[in-house]
C-alpha cells in the first residue's frame, strides 16, 4: 500500500504551481494538478515525464462542481490527501480609476473565491490526514499601491488564510499563507513587460511552499512573505 503523501495544487501547469508540483514529484509525492488550459497541463505532465504519481485534472478554480471534482478525484485514485495549494490566480494590470471592468469578475473569483472553494473542498479529506493549506498570496497583499484591485484580491487572501486558521486548527490542519514578491512567471504575460529590477524565481518560491509542507507535525508555519533583493515595497 502507497501511503505517501498527497497534494492537489489549482493552476498547477505553469509558473509556480508547476514548479511546486515538480519538487513534490521528485520529493516523492503524488500529486494532482488542476487547471483551465488542458494543453498546458498536458505539456506539464509531458516535461516531467508524466509518471503514475500525477493527476491532471482540467477546470476551473472559481467553480465548485470543477473543484470538488478535483478532490473527489483524488482521494479516490489515492486514498487521502494531505496537502492543497490554492495557486491559481490571474491579474488584469490596471486599476480601479482607470481600468477596464471586463476583466475584474474573473479576477476575484479566481483569486478570492477560488482558494475558498478549495478549503470548502478539501476540508473534510485533510481532517483525516491532519493536512496542510497552502494559499499563494502576494506581497501586494500585506502593501498598499494605488488603484490596485490585484492588490485588494489578495489582501482578501491574507485574511482568508488566517480566519482559515483560526477555524482549521482545531481539527489538526494546519494554514500558510506564501506571499511572493516580484516573480518571474506568465504571470507578466499580460502586463506586457517584466519589471525592472532583480526577480525571483518560481523554483525559489516552490522552495518555501515544499519547506513549510514537510515540517515536523505539530508545526504550523502561517505566513512566509518572500521578496527579492532590492525591491522596496
Amino acid at each position: 500500500m502507497n501511503d505517501s503523501p498527497v497534494a492537489l495544487i489549482t493552476g498547477g501547469g505553469s509558473g509556480i504551481g508547476a514548479a511546486v508540483a515538480r519538487q513534490l514529484l521528485e520529493a516523492g509525492n503524488r500529486v494532482t494538478v488542476t487547471g483551465r488550459g488542458k494543453d498546458r497541463l498536458r505539456e506539464f505532465a509531458e516535461s516531467v515525464g508524466d509518471p503514475g504519481e500525477l493527476l491532471i485534472v482540467p477546470g476551473s478554480t472559481s467553480s465548485y462542481d470543477d473543484v470538488r471534482e478535483a478532490v473527489d478525484r483524488t482521494v479516490e485514485r489515492y486514498g487521502r490527501l494531505d496537502t492543497v495549494i490554492a495557486n491559481a490566480g490571474v491579474a488584469t494590470h490596471d486599476s480601479v480609476a482607470e481600468g477596464d471592468p471586463a476583466g475584474w469578475s474573473e479576477m476575484v473569483l479566481t483569486n478570492v473565491l477560488g482558494p475558498a472553494l478549495l478549503i470548502r473542498a478539501a476540508v473534510d479529506a485533510l481532517k483525516e490526514t491532519r493536512g496542510r493549506i497552502v494559499l499563494i498570496g502576494s506581497v501586494a497583499g500585506f502593501v498598499n499601491t494605488p488603484g490596485n484591485l490585484y492588490g485588494a484580491t489578495k489582501w482578501a487572501v491574507t485574511g482568508l488564510a488566517e480566519n482559515t486558521r483560526r477555524q482549521v486548527t482545531e481539527y489538526g490542519i494546519g494554514v500558510t499563507l506564501v506571499a511572493p514578491g516580484r516573480v518571474e512567471t506568465p504571470f507578466w504575460d499580460g502586463y506586457g513587460s517584466l519589471p525592472p529590477g532583480q526577480l525571483l524565481t518560481a523554483g525559489q518560491i516552490a522552495d518555501s511552499v515544499v519547506w513549510a509542507i514537510q515540517q515536523p507535525a505539530g508545526v504550523d508555519v502561517n505566513t512566509v512573505v518572500v521578496r527579492p533583493v532590492g525591491q522596496p515595497n
